[in-house]
């Protein structure tokens, strides 16, 4: 019996690294998942402006065709010569590595088009690009926010 219980233990004691792990690399791969929707909804967007898909003169859009906040990709803005509205995400994605008590659009740090690549603060002319908030460490050892 002793020895049965000496074994589970040191079986229960290998297997929790191994469940902390999958947890994280779930994590990352639900930042994965976020950072390319929101990504993808920014280029979309632009390329409906340059196309004059969508209006150029509605406030909702910079003079470079990006989006002035993330909140547009969830309201939409309006079609060219139409009354209807495109939306581009039904919801902004939440980064899961940021606290659950903030909003999704206060997860991320974004980045104007009128910024320099490597600048940590916002212009607040435009959302050009986005990244985590977070200072942790992937499990690959980069970045979270570098991605």
């Amino acid at each position: 019996m002793l020895v049965s219980l000496t074994i589970l233990g040191i079986l229960a004691s290998v297997a929790i690294p191994f469940a902390e792990v999958a947890v994280v690399r779930q994590k990352e791969y639900e930042l994965r998942e976020s950072l390319r929707t929101i990504r993808t909804a920014l280029d979309q967007f632009q390329s409906d402006w340059q196309g004059e898909v969508i209006s150029r003169i509605d406030e909702s859009s910079s003079r470079n065709g990006y989006p002035v906040t993330l909140a547009v990709l969830v309201e939409g803005v309006p079609l060219n010569n139409s009354q209807d509205i495109k939306k581009y995400v039904r919801r902004i994605p939440r980064d899961p590595f940021n606290d659950d008590t903030s909003s999704s659009e206060e997860h991320w740090a974004l980045r104007s088009s009128q910024d320099d690549p490597d600048s940590t603060l916002w212009g607040g002319e435009d959302v050009f690009d986005i990244r985590s908030k977070s200072h942790r460490v992937a499990l690959d050892g980069s970045d979270y926010k570098d991605w």
